[in-house]
């Protein structure tokens, strides 16, 4: 039996696959309604703007083509990040629209995503003493070197590829994590 794909989605997975031959603006609702078998109206109530297109896509190709694997200590989130640069540089049509979606306004809900929540228990562990502000602001710093917008900056900015970039996160990481007040950790 066929899986049924819900229209959403049909949309998100054809504007990917549109990715693989045209820029995101180059991709019209009317092209994606007939590559979808809908309206151009169904698109429109799916996704009102292209800023609300553009946002769906990055987070349905975030979790589709470049999810993070499992991580619980700081050295697995670098290795994470590091084989997702790698992915990023295999497919970069699809990490620029993942840049490209970080630099707009959110049009959704400004509810912390997975990764963030997953970064903070992380330090939460590592950093057991910090106040809730300085987690914060580790936990975005993190989240900034480890994203598609990071590796795009330093893909066009300084023509730099995967193994690059992965030296400078790991750089930035350590500074980073560097400035967090020290723990002196007890045995269990």
């Amino acid at each position: 039996m066929a899986e049924t794909v819900d229209t959403p989605t049909a949309i998100l997975a054809s504007a990917a696959a549109s990715l693989r031959e045209h820029t995101f603006d180059d991709i019209s609702y009317r092209t994606l309604g007939d590559a979808v078998g809908v309206s151009e109206r169904t698109i429109y109530r799916q996704f009102p703007t292209r800023s609300h297109l553009l946002e769906s896509l990055a987070q349905w190709i975030e979790e589709t083509e470049f999810p993070l694997p499992a991580f619980v200590t700081i050295p697995q989130f670098q290795s994470a990040v590091r084989e997702r640069f790698v992915r990023f540089d295999a497919s970069p049509a699809f990490a620029f629209v993942c840049a490209r979606a970080a630099s707009i306004s959110p049009t959704g809900d400004s509810e912390p995503t997975f990764l963030t929540r997953t970064i903070e228990a992380m330090l939460q562990t590592s950093y057991p003493t910090l106040d809730a502000r300085d987690l914060r602001r580790a936990a975005a710093t993190l989240r900034y070197f480890s994203s598609a917008q990071f590796w795009a900056r330093m893909r066009t900015g300084f023509d730099m590829g995967a193994p690059e970039i992965a030296e400078v996160f790991d750089r930035m990481v350590g500074q980073a994590l560097g400035r967090l007040p020290s723990v002196t950790r007890t045995a269990n």
